[in-house]
C-alpha cells in the first residue's frame, strides 16, 4: 500500500482528524511498522492526496492528523470494454485497471463468456469497489474508475457504445486483425478486449459496423491480464 485512501465518513474535514480501522490500521501496524509520529502517504476518495501524522495507533483504531494539499493524477482519457472473465482473473484485472488510471471500465458478456460467470460474488458492487482501492492504494491514486455492467453484448453495442464512439476512437484488441495496435496517440479511446479465445465473427462485425477498428499487437495470441497493460502502455506512452 503505497497510498492509504480514506473514506468520507472516516475523515473530518473541520479538524483534519481521521480515525481508520480494519485493513488499513493493520496494515500500518504490521507492515509499516507504524508508530505515533510517522507520516504516512494518504489521500481521500474521491478527493485529494496529501500526508498524515500518526497521532494513536492501538490494535483497535489508527488516528491521523491529516493534510490534503495535491490534485490526484490525471485519469487515461479511455474506456476499457472488457468481456468478462473467469472470476479470480476478474478480481486481479480490476486492481490493474484502477493502478493504470483507466477512467471508465465497461463489463460486458459475450457468446464466449460463461454464464456461471455472472453469479459470482466477485461482480458485486462492494467486491468490485475493494479490487479497485487496492489499485488505486497501488499508484497513489484516489478517483475511483466509472464501472458498469453490461450482460448482453447487443446491447452495450447498439444503446450504449455509439454514445462513447461519439468523442472516443473506437479500437478492439483481436488476434485476426490486419493492422497493428496504433502508439502513442493523441486522442480519446474507446478501447475493447475480448474474453479467452477472443470475439466470435457476429461481435466482430457488429463492432466493425459501429466504427470500432480491429487491431492486433504481434502474432503472438495473448491472456488478457498480460494484454490490458501492454494496450495502455502502448496506447498512451
Amino acid at each position: 500500500m503505497n497510498c492509504l485512501l480514506l473514506t468520507q465518513d472516516e475523515f473530518d474535514p473541520e479538524t483534519g482528524r481521521a480515525r481508520v480501522v480494519g485493513r488499513r490500521r493493520k496494515h500500518a501496524d504490521e507492515i509499516l511498522k507504524s508508530s505515533p509520529g510517522d507520516k504516512l502517504r494518504v489521500g481521500l476518495v474521491g478527493g485529494q492526496l496529501g500526508q498524515a501524522e500518526i497521532l494513536h495507533l492501538d490494535a483497535d483504531c489508527l488516528e491521523l492528523s491529516v493534510e490534503l494539499d495535491r490534485d490526484p493524477p490525471l485519469k487515461l482519457p479511455m474506456t476499457l470494454v472488457l468481456a468478462l472473465p473467469r472470476p479470480p482473473v476478474f478480481r486481479r484485472l480490476l486492481s490493474t485497471i484502477a493502478s493504470l488510471g483507466v477512467a471508465r471500465l465497461l463489463v460486458v458478456g459475450t457468446a464466449r463468456t460463461e454464464k456461471s460467470f455472472w453469479q459470482s460474488h466477485v461482480i458485486e458492487p462492494d467486491e468490485i469497489h475493494e479490487r479497485l482501492i487496492l489499485g488505486l492504494e497501488q499508484s497513489k491514486d484516489s478517483v475511483l474508475p466509472e464501472v458498469s455492467m453490461h450482460r448482453f453484448f447487443e446491447e452495450l453495442a447498439c444503446d450504449v457504445l455509439p454514445t462513447h464512439l461519439a468523442e472516443s476512437r473506437g479500437l478492439m484488441a483481436h488476434p485476426g486483425a490486419t493492422n497493428p495496435c496504433p502508439h502513442a496517440v493523441n486522442e480519446a479511446i474507446t478501447l475493447m478486449v475480448g474474453p479467452e479465445g477472443g470475439f466470435v465473427d457476429f461481435e466482430v462485425d457488429k463492432l466493425w459496423e459501429i466504427g470500432i477498428e480491429p487491431v492486433h499487437l504481434g502474432e503472438r495470441v495473448l491472456r488478457v491480464e498480460p494484454v490490458i497493460p501492454l494496450l495502455i502502455g502502448r496506447l498512451f506512452s
